[in-house]
């Protein structure tokens, strides 16, 4: 039973993500189910690592829980924030980048191709607290700071894609070696 705790929170992580379109945006429940969809993400990998439980499908699982959440949140945010063209041509920019990411991994390996590296946990770290970013530091330094460090790890992710012999999801780093 233990061994299934890290893809359930993976599942619940999900549908506390479609309840947000629900909620009002920024609202002490939407903000209270918010951190519980933050919280599952940090834990499900860590007990699965403590378990010894991880699994590529959990690992594929978790990968699309986050990108599931992430879209949410566009949808949930976008239309309140009215983001100059700027910031979103770079957000466009950086889903393209990691559709092509997805599809080089997918011709590669014939696998979704999510690879977990520290810029991309550093990217959902800086994702998840940008309702709080934004109330301090404002929107266009908050769009700045996150679309820098999701420009560069989609970028990576991309590199990682084309270079790599082999899926390596864990990598946690790309090295420039083959």
């Amino acid at each position: 039973m233990i061994r299934h705790i890290p893809n359930m929170l993976t599942v619940m992580r999900m549908t506390g993500s479609l309840g947000l379109l629900f909620i009002e945006p920024l609202s002490g429940l939407f903000l209270a189910v918010y951190a519980l969809c933050g919280a599952s993400d940090a834990l499900d990998g860590y007990i699965a690592r403590k378990t010894n439980s991880a699994s590529e499908a959990g690992a594929s699982l978790d990968s699309v829980a986050d990108a599931f959440f992430i879209g949410v949140l566009l949808m949930v945010f976008l239309p309140l924030l009215r983001l100059p063209l700027w910031t979103i041509g770079w957000i466009a920019g950086i889903a393209i980048i990691r559709f092509a990411s997805l599809l080089a991994g997918w011709l590669r390996y014939r696998a979704l191709a999510f690879i977990h590296t520290y810029a991309n946990k550093a990217t959902g770290l800086l994702l998840f607290c940008f309702p709080f970013l934004y109330n301090l530091l404002g929107l266009t330094v908050t769009a700045c700071l996150l679309c820098s460090v999701a420009s560069l790890s989609a970028m990576e992710e991309l590199a990682v894609n084309l270079r790599s012999k082999e899926l390596r999801r864990n990598a946690r780093y790309f090295t420039w070696k083959r």
